[in-house]
């Protein structure tokens, strides 16, 4: 049997959530069809996720059509949970993206697609709602915003389907041109052409009703590459959810790449230099309990498994395609006595969503956000699955500092002195790309334990700079260490770090950058001069406006910090009319006086304090 993991993707209300639940009420998995509008879809398992209508976790169901068992993965549609799109797609054979025939290309939708096609992943779209009042063909939009080589396969003679698959191979071009080109010529290259994303096939029908998704489920099993599912090698998977059974065990959801997996099995698993191990309780697989190659399975047992890990071997995880969020808020719970709770519910959270990031803030717990909506989404996770009822301070702006020059510090070990280390350490900051650690020391002039101590601190310790956002762009190198033995351990390294580290920082000095976005906007033309009068007030800074038929589109710059101020105040100025879309590109210097964190945990920029503090454990 062949294995195919395929993507729901889609703008919110699309409908593809109902075309999930669709797929399976006609593969005969479902014994009902549920409905977004009542509630009661199977794929929408959290209760906000019924009562709001929308996706927020990746659902994962499957169904068997002919030889091949299709795996569905239903993604969110709202920006805010792009986190979830983001592990959906590392898992998948293939995409269905879902646009509304009434609403049409959305700016989430041209989101999902751009990076669809930047990841090569062959996608498939289709046109739901076209039962609706309003639908209208959408192949022209289509093609001009989101894949110039869409078709639809039921409007396009075998003639044109030749001369566009002649446009995209330059062998089938030669054949074209010889006249020995036959119908399975042109399917297989079709297929071949889907395969590596350089065509988009156009289907149409309605969710509701059921029109045009038995063609979907065809060309699906036809024209998107399966896996074939086999056992052959080492295991390799990777862990692209986290969800938790009646009794809060965990439940990791994982593709299988090679290799087999099964209950009772003992198995290594990896984050990324770090290795695991765990015991394997139970494997759930539809028609199986042991999962092979091409398959998504429910893996139970693993108690210390997370988002992201790798099962069976350390192989390289594929890098986030959406950048981290750029937004955090403060969270604190109606009930002081609760907070100890909130801090241990949010920490599970962050185990199944690591892109939540808690940190504490003194008696103060903050999480990392993508937009507003998340903030209502934490809020009723925590209180129907802990019993704790919070609020929120209002979102600010994630920034990040960068070492201006270069800096040097050193503690030694001073008998004279009241120290309270056994223990050297010297260290250089200075500019570098990423955050790299070297050393300019013997390897073998300190324990090995000693030198991960104080590498893994260093890390630590970039995490809050002089302003107090992580430190960015960074070298960091050892340049003096000793140990006294018997006196010394690992503990006095890590104690002794920070206070070296943060001495260093403030000779090089720090300065905070702000997260910048680019954007493409496209509003009618005569509400091009308050649009550009509102984008200078937000520091914005657009480029050359490009007019076409009746529109003009903007590219250009703006800060994350104003984004949604200007997604609030677009369908004003843009007559209802305005498609906005940004995403991350970089970070700036902050123009005026640098924002300031507070700091969480001991504070070595306070060399008395942290003494005073590190002293009494």
């Amino acid at each position: 049997m062949k294995t195919l993991n395929i993507g729901i993707l889609a703008h919110v209300d699309a409908g593809k959530t109902s075309l999930t639940e669709r797929l399976l009420f006609d593969a005969g998995v479902l014994d009902h069809l549920g409905s977004v509008d009542r509630g009661d879809t199977q794929t929408d398992s959290l209760e906000l996720e019924r009562r709001r209508g929308i996706t927020i976790r990746s659902a994962v169901a499957s169904f068997v059509t002919g030889g091949t068992r299709i795996t569905l993965i239903d993604t969110p549609g709202h920006s805010d949970f792009i986190a979830e799109v983001e592990r959906a797609l590392r898992v998948l054979d293939g995409a269905v993206l879902v646009v509304s025939a009434v609403e049409g290309v959305q700016a989430q939708t041209r989101v999902l697609m751009r990076t669809l096609r930047r990841l090569a992943i062959p996608t498939l779209i289709f046109v739901n709602k076209t039962d609706r009042a309003g639908a209208r063909d959408q192949l022209g939009d289509i093609r001009a915003k989101l894949a110039p080589r869409a078709f639809a396969p039921h409007q396009t003679s075998p003639d044109e389907l030749s001369e566009l698959l002649a446009d995209g191979d330059d062998a089938f071009l030669r054949s074209y041109v010889d006249d020995n080109v036959d119908a399975a010529a042109r399917r297989a290259e079709l297929a071949r052409q889907v395969a590596r994303g350089a065509l988009h096939p156009v289907l149409s029908g309605s969710a509701i009703t059921g029109d045009g998704v038995a063609d979907l489920v065809t060309t699906m099993a036809e024209l998107l590459p399966a896996t074939e599912r086999t056992g052959d090698g080492p295991l390799a998977a990777t862990v692209f959810k986290i969800d938790r059974g009646r009794a809060g065990e965990k439940i990791a959801y994982a593709r299988l790449y090679s290799g087999t997996l099964a209950a009772r099995q003992r198995i290594s698993f990896y984050r990324g230099e770090t290795e695991l191990t765990g015991r394997v309780s139970a494997v759930e697989v539809v028609g199986d309990d042991v999962a092979l190659a091409g398959d998504v399975a429910r893996v139970r047992g693993l108690r210390e498994v997370r988002i992201g890990d790798r099962l069976g071997s350390p192989g390289a995880a594929r890098d986030g395609v959406f950048a981290p969020p750029s937004l955090e808020t403060v969270v604190r719970p109606v009930r002081p006595e609760q907070a100890a709770a909130l801090f241990t519910a949010l920490t599970r959270l962050s185990e199944e969503d690591p892109l939540i990031d808690v940190r504490r803030y003194g008696h103060d717990v903050s999480v990392r956000l993508y937009g507003e909506v998340q903030k209502e989404v934490l809020r009723s996770m925590l209180a129907e699955g802990a019993g704790i009822d919070v609020t929120f301070e209002r979102t600010r702006t994630l920034y990040v500092e960068k070492p201006v020059a270069r800096g040097e510090a050193v503690e030694e070990l001073d008998p004279e002195q009241r120290l309270y280390f056994f223990a050297t350490v010297g260290l250089r900051v200075e500019p570098g790309p990423g955050v790299a650690f070297g050393l300019s020391v013997e390897l073998g002039s300190l324990p090995l334990a000693f030198h991960k101590a104080i590498e893994e601190t260093v890390h630590r310790t970039l995490e809050q700079g002089l302003y107090g956002w992580e430190v960015l762009d960074i070298a960091v190198t050892l340049t003096h260490t000793a140990f006294f033995s018997p006196l010394s351990a690992a503990g006095d390294f890590r104690k002794m770090t920070p206070l070296v580290l943060m001495a260093a920082l403030k000779v090089a000095g720090t300065r905070v950058h702000e997260p910048i976005h680019r954007f493409e906007l496209e509003v009618p033309v005569p509400a091009v001069s308050a649009v550009l009068l509102k984008l200078a007030e937000l520091r914005a800074v657009p480029g050359e406006p490009v007019t076409g038929t009746g529109t003009c589109t903007l590219h250009g710059t703006i800060p994350a910090a104003h984004v949604h101020e200007f997604e609030q105040a677009l369908p004003a100025l843009g007559q209802g009319e305005g498609v906005f879309l940004s995403e991350f590109c970089e970070y700036r210097p902050y123009p005026g006086p640098p924002p300031v964190r507070p700091r969480t945990g001991d504070n070595p920029l306070d060399r008395k304090e942290y003494l005073a503090q590190v002293a009494r454990r």
